[in-house]
């Protein structure tokens, strides 16, 4: 398997040579952004797939923002006071206006709100993010500019769900069709989207906070990675992030009018179980497949050492990080005793079981599985991989149609509210990320505990004891923290790559005379 690695270099060396001879022509005003996949949906009520969220973060604001390290700072709402633990009253910038020129108002906020609690009224959506909105007891606008929001219990992470990236506030009366046009109130406007093929942006030129350097981005979707490399070194394409086969970088790097930033990262590739399932829901199976998998070598040969092993959702960096719980390491041995102790021992073949593996076409994805396929073979489990066009994909994995799938969180696995979003028993889709559904009562109670008392030593350690439960039980296994490496063409400039992979820089980005 890993020696095809030398084969793909040598390939996409010559194919970049005979590409030199061909350069295509391009718009000099639009920054073409390669991606992997469409965005599954831009109503930033619905989309929580990476390429919604990450375009959505350019297109909409939140009522509040978060710094680099976390802090939040004002965003749609220039200050706001807690005057008591139920209640929280937000004061909205004066003469913002949404991207068709309507101003917003206080009743934008409630609406875009009451539209995700309530999916059975007037421009009501099915919302994954509605459960992170449950603690709210009632909204008033007594003018334009306020929104006071009434709680039934205090709610530690309701800023976080309020911020940019984890909402996005939408025009009184977006109906369910929203996004086919999103309009919100972000440095970006939408201009069009073809399924498959592309996302148009452009500069709003109504930004309240700052107005793009860039006139106009077409996010171009290349679900192939070779590909994806011709793009860049033809100037057919601009940009990519976390995209490209990392035994490409040398390659594309060598090219005079392309160059790299990269920074240490938190976006965290994952591999998930359907509980549900007869073998997976048996722990020692789950926790043999953690003990097959060699992540470290992963990281050395897929991912040219750009990542660091994860063991827990929460970047390390994180006051309520904990990584005291069960370890399950690389041991093939441990992982046959688990598994023979399951009641699954090797037949005649030396196979214990098959499992089937569902990813999308995009090519990282699959060449993952192929080695998860090698090293799950060396322990009896004979791994079967079915690949989908990403749309199919990512609906059978939020309907739960899968045994096994991997995917990354991104830029929300930086808050500990990740925890309840992915394994609280109240967060099963459509009301949350709980996909395999898992549930454990001891960690419910941990959870909402933490979501409520204000004594942060506390908090610390209900987040503690829930880490080494998801430790032990693993409904998911943490792989690895993944750097964010940004190939793009030099006449892009002053493009700082964030930790999270976000698409933030944008709104900075300049375009070289």
């Amino acid at each position: 398997m890993f020696k095809q690695h030398g084969h793909r270099l040598l390939a996409l060396s010559a194919l970049l040579l005979l590409a030199a001879c061909h350069s295509a022509p391009r718009d000099p005003h639009t920054i073409v952004f390669l991606i992997e996949s469409s965005p599954a949906n831009l109503d930033p009520r619905i989309g929580t797939d990476a390429q919604s969220q990450r375009i959505d973060a350019l297109l909409f604001d939140g009522l509040v923002a978060r710094d680099p390290s976390f802090q939040f700072t004002p965003g749609l709402a220039e200050r706001w006071e807690q005057p008591n633990p139920l209640t929280l009253i937000f004061h909205l910038r004066g003469d913002i206006r949404f991207h068709d020129g309507r101003p917003l108002t206080a009743r934008d906020v409630i609406f875009t709100i009451d539209s995700m609690l309530n999916p059975g009224r007037a421009g009501g959506v099915i919302s994954p993010r509605a459960a992170s909105y449950a603690a709210i007891d009632k909204m008033e606008a007594p003018d334009d500019r306020t929104v006071v929001v009434h709680l039934k219990h205090p709610d530690n992470y309701l800023l976080t769900n309020l911020s940019t990236g984890a909402m996005g506030i939408v025009p009184e009366g977006s109906g369910r069709d929203f996004w086919q046009h999103p309009v919100g109130t972000g440095p970006f406007r939408f201009v069009s989207q073809q399924i498959d093929q592309d996302v148009i942006v452009e500069r709003n030129p109504l930004s309240w906070s700052q107005i793009p350097k860039l006139e106009r981005v077409r996010f171009a979707v290349v679900p192939d990675s070779i590909t994806e490399s011709l793009e860049l070194e033809k100037g057919s394409g601009d940009l990519a992030i976390n995209s490209l086969p990392m035994d490409s970088l040398a390659v594309l790097a060598a090219r005079p009018d392309l160059t790299i930033e990269e920074t240490g990262g938190t976006e965290i590739q994952y591999l998930s179980f359907n509980l549900r399932d007869p073998l997976l829901s048996d722990v020692r199976v789950r926790q043999a497949i953690a003990c097959a998998i060699d992540r470290n070598l992963i990281i050395k040969t897929l991912l040219d050492g750009r990542a660091r092993p994860a063991s827990s959702l929460l970047p390390p960096n994180h006051w309520a990080f904990n990584r005291d719980g069960p370890h399950y390491d690389y041991d093939p041995g441990r992982a046959a005793t688990l598994l023979d102790a399951s009641g699954h021992p090797r037949n005649s073949n030396g196979i214990r079981f098959h499992l089937l593996m569902k990813t999308s076409n995009v090519e990282a994805t699959r060449l993952l599985a192929a080695v998860l396929q090698q090293q799950l073979a060396t322990v009896g489990i004979a791994l079967d991989i079915r690949s989908f066009e990403y749309a199919t994909f990512y609906s059978d994995v939020v309907r739960g149609a899968f045994q096994m799938y991997s995917l990354q969180w991104v830029g929300g696995n930086e808050q500990p509210e990740i925890f309840g979003y992915a394994f609280s028993s109240a967060r099963i889709p459509p009301k949350g990320a709980n996909r395999g559904h898992y549930t454990n009562a001891r960690l419910d109670a941990l959870l909402d505990d933490a979501a409520q008392n204000g004594d942060q030593s506390i908090r610390r350690a209900d987040y503690a004891e829930a880490q080494q439960i998801l430790a032990r039980d693993l409904p998911a296994i943490n792989l690895w923290y993944r750097d964010a490496v940004v190939v793009h063409n030099r006449r892009l400039t002053h493009v700082v790559p964030a930790p999270s992979g976000s698409y933030t820089f944008l709104e900075t980005a300049e375009l070289a005379n």
